[in-house]
């Protein structure tokens, strides 16, 4: 009989019964007499995020669905591992699911899931969704199996702004500013394509960095930047909507593919429906959040004009060309065509 993950993990962490006939029965469905298969879900954000909020409504679904015999623990704001170490986690099997964004794929061999990082690649939530949800965002998630990894959805947080402790309204002025980014290499030319200097750090000392002068700015989303509390330190942020981020919800694939054909189905069940609640509340949170960084005083925002933006998009254009051949210039084309409707 195969075990779904290492032998020890799975008795400590997935709960399968030791017998031969407990073993058999549990490859079909649920044994109600057995312990309840324990999923750890660890991920970096808040809870008050729209991650946040998936992970525990995937909970409540997967328990109240499963009757008690899927027990899901969910680990935020980076408890148990780091941006740079929860994917290796999940490989060896010490945690059962993770949401990491789509740029953490590319250390594994995976470049394709860079494509998100490019800049201005999607004009709305609608095409992202034409990409995510159709044949392209399906093969994408394919391509993780030879890592050892299962994509079960993809989950959505928003476009990114900008901050720093001066307003960055047109590219010359991000010139010389050290600004954090997530690792990639997309991102990393997107900055220099501006004139900063960027800085990979995990999302865990992003707050920190910024406090302590390590940086003097980053990028990400409303949600993000006010429960990690940046905006007590960044006098300046930028509606620019310039990029998007978004996650993959992944599982170790040994642990789910030894799961009960019936617990597997239960457990696409319960995410499908939490994806679509955390698609329904991901721009809402986004909004609350600039709202309550506004009422906080401590940050002026800035909007940029029409002309503002194009002159973001003029700066940013040519980390298309030196990153096609790292990402696959047919991954680029057919998501631009996804997007644009053609």
């Amino acid at each position: 009989m195969r075990f779904p993950l290492l032998a020890a993990a799975l008795l400590a962490c997935a709960g399968f019964a030791s017998s031969p006939g407990a073993l058999a029965q549990s490859r079909n469905a649920p044994n109600a007499s057995a312990a309840p298969i324990v999923i750890k879900f660890s991920h970096v954000v808040a809870p008050d995020t729209p991650k946040g909020r998936a992970a525990e409504r995937f909970k409540a679904l997967a328990e109240q669905m499963s009757n008690g015999q899927v027990k899901v623990e969910v680990y935020p704001n980076s408890q148990l591992y780091r941006d740079r170490e929860e994917l290796e986690a999940l490989q060896l099997g010490a945690v059962q699911m993770l949401a990491p964004s789509l740029a953490k794929f590319s250390p594994l061999g995976v470049k394709e899931f860079e494509a998100f990082d490019l800049p201005y690649i999607f004009p709305s939530k609608q095409a992202l969704y034409a990409v995510t949800e159709g044949r392209i965002g399906r093969s994408l998630l394919r391509k993780l199996e030879s890592k050892g990894i299962t994509g079960l959805a993809y989950w959505d947080n928003g476009f990114k702004i900008m901050s720093a402790n001066k307003p960055l309204l047109a590219p010359a002025d991000f010139r010389g500013l050290r600004m954090r980014i997530q690792s990639s290499r997309v991102l990393d030319e997107q900055m220099r394509a501006l004139g900063a200097q960027p800085l990979a750090l995990a999302f865990s000392e992003t707050a920190p960095a910024l406090r302590n002068g390590v940086v003097q700015g980053t990028e990400n989303t409303p949600s993000n930047m006010y429960t990690q509390r940046m905006h007590e330190t960044q006098k300046h942020l930028t509606v620019s909507n310039h990029g998007y981020l978004g996650y993959a919800v992944i599982v170790n694939k040994k642990f789910w593919d030894g799961l009960p054909a019936g617990t597997r189905r239960i457990l696409a069940r319960a995410m499908a429906e939490a994806t679509a609640y955390e698609k329904t509340i991901a721009q809402r949170t986004n909004d609350e959040a600039l709202e309550a960084i506004r009422r906080a005083g401590t940050t002026t925002i800035h909007t940029l004009s029409p002309q503002q933006q194009a002159e973001w998009r003029k700066a940013m254009a040519p980390v298309y060309a030196r990153m096609e051949e790292r990402i696959g210039k047919d991954v680029v084309q057919a998501i631009r065509r996804e997007a644009s409707g053609r």
